[in-house]
């Protein structure tokens, strides 16, 4: 693969944008068009989630209730307080902030525990994890099995040999460093091949899962393209954890405690388990100030959308916004390394505007999937309060009815979202020459869905 051109990243981020406006334009209709205010359908009517669809009553003599009490409201409102709001605005940075004594949080520790008692048993581990019947059917084939395990432990003391100057990891009895100079040229060579192939196959399941998101890699150079792709798949593959079919949470839960273990021990050690770790431990070094904090919240964020776990409803924005960092604001902060930043700024300098893209983003999904989430998950994101507001209900939107309340309140949001938008983008000229184009083409491109929803709730 080539690093592309000035015609062909033209090429690149209009497609790009043509994904991104289609995800507005190919909404079914009712009486009106429900696209035309965030409320949507998918053509046939029928949606596939993984998550267990939630029992939500549609009587008309009565209001609707949240049917999830997984998070309590002194939990919720714990985490909310913890928040630092950023100089200059309303943009928070929720990080590292957990309750560790809410019901999400005991049920990780509990699953953690006995996960460390059993000896770090996982019953179901003939594929990597994270990888399911699912995935392997959108990639039409299985992932990672094309190396040992030894050669993938050797590749990884590699790797390690290679960092060993600059005090990246602690000394550990199951990662072992050895000298460089004990690897053979054919080693290096081979290992080399061997991180090749999996940044390759990283490459592939950002390109089934994301091919938006993907075309939009290739608008930067590629070695920072490799590193989103890492980063993509460790997002990817929590996901895929959390929300794989189960027979119960339990299942889940110590699947995720695995992970985090792994998270921690690759950024503490540089240990890795399987071949496309071996990604990220690369990525580690390379941008060594790659924090893991991001990487944990968003396991935290995964988390809040668990039945009984998490929550279905959000009294406040803040609450919102909470959520919305974990599962999109994280992945700025991911990606703010690699990325890098312009002379005279520095990362703490663009983190607010890191911050905001991706509240921007997940807000913006948020609006656009009302009736889909509504419909198929019994979940509402729009605040309460910004619905009390407006004289919006929850029976209104599981019915999927719009009037002018429903109109007042997208215009609302939308004009929240702008402002986020706004604040993301000033911190593209913070950025590196070569980061600036890709992440401002994704701003455009989000941004055109927003004036999509403008436009159709401003005509008649």
């Amino acid at each position: 693969m080539k690093v592309y051109s000035g015609a062909v990243s033209v090429v690149a981020t209009a497609a790009v944008l043509a994904a991104s406006i289609q995800n507005v334009n190919g909404f079914s209709t009712f009486s009106r068009k429900m696209s035309q205010v965030g409320i949507s359908t998918p053509p046939n009517g029928i949606i596939h989630r993984k998550n267990q669809a939630l029992s939500v009553s549609t009587n008309r003599d009565t209001e609707i209730s949240a049917p999830s009490l997984g998070r309590s409201r002194e939990e919720i409102e714990k985490e909310v307080s913890s928040g630092v709001a950023m100089e200059g605005g309303p943009v928070i940075d929720f990080g590292s902030i957990k309750d560790n004594t809410s019901r999400a949080e005991r049920a990780l520790a509990q699953a953690r525990e006995e996960y460390e008692a059993s000896g770090r048993v996982i019953t179901n581990n003939l594929r990597l994890m994270g990888i399911n019947d699912e995935v392997t059917a959108e990639m039409g084939r299985e992932i990672g099995l094309f190396s040992s395990d030894e050669k993938v432990q050797g590749c990884a003391q590699y790797l390690r040999a290679m960092a060993a100057d600059k005090g990246l990891f602690q000394p550990s009895d199951t990662a072992s460093t050895p000298s460089l100079d004990q690897f053979t040229d054919q080693q290096k060579t081979e290992y080399r091949a061997l991180l090749d192939k999996s940044y390759e196959e990283s490459g592939a399941v950002t390109e089934a899962f994301a091919k938006t998101f993907y075309l939009g890699t290739q608008l930067l150079p590629m070695e920072a393209r490799k590193a989103i792709w890492a980063v993509y798949v460790w997002c990817r593959r929590t996901d895929e954890i959390v929300d794989a079919p189960r027979e119960s949470n339990a299942e889940m839960l110590t699947d995720l405690s695995a992970w985090e273990i792994r998270l921690e021990e690759l950024f503490q050690y540089g240990k890795v388990e399987d071949v496309l770790d071996l990604c990220l431990l690369e990525c580690k070094i390379k941008y060594p100030t790659m924090p893991i904090e991001p990487y944990l919240d968003m396991i935290r964020g995964m988390l809040m959308d668990i039945p009984e776990l998490g929550q279905d409803r959000y009294e406040t924005f803040e609450e919102l916004h909470l959520y919305c960092y974990r599962v999109a604001g994280t992945v700025g902060l991911m990606s703010m390394p690699v990325w890098g930043c312009a002379p005279g700024y520095t990362e703490a300098d663009s983190k607010e505007s890191a911050l905001s893209l991706g509240v921007a983003f997940q807000i913006t999904n948020i609006f656009r999937d009302v009736g889909e989430d509504a419909a198929t998950r019994g979940r509402i994101y729009l605040s309460r309060s910004d619905m009390k507001r407006f004289g919006v209900t929850e029976e209104q939107i599981m019915e999927k009815r719009v009037d002018e309340n429903y109109i007042a309140l997208m215009k609302h949001e939308i004009a929240r979202a702008r402002m986020y938008y706004e604040r993301a983008k000033s911190g593209v000229p913070m950025l590196t020459e070569y980061s600036r184009l890709p992440v401002q083409s994704a701003l455009d491109c989000y941004g055109k869905i927003l004036d999509k929803m403008k436009k159709m709730v401003t005509t008649p």
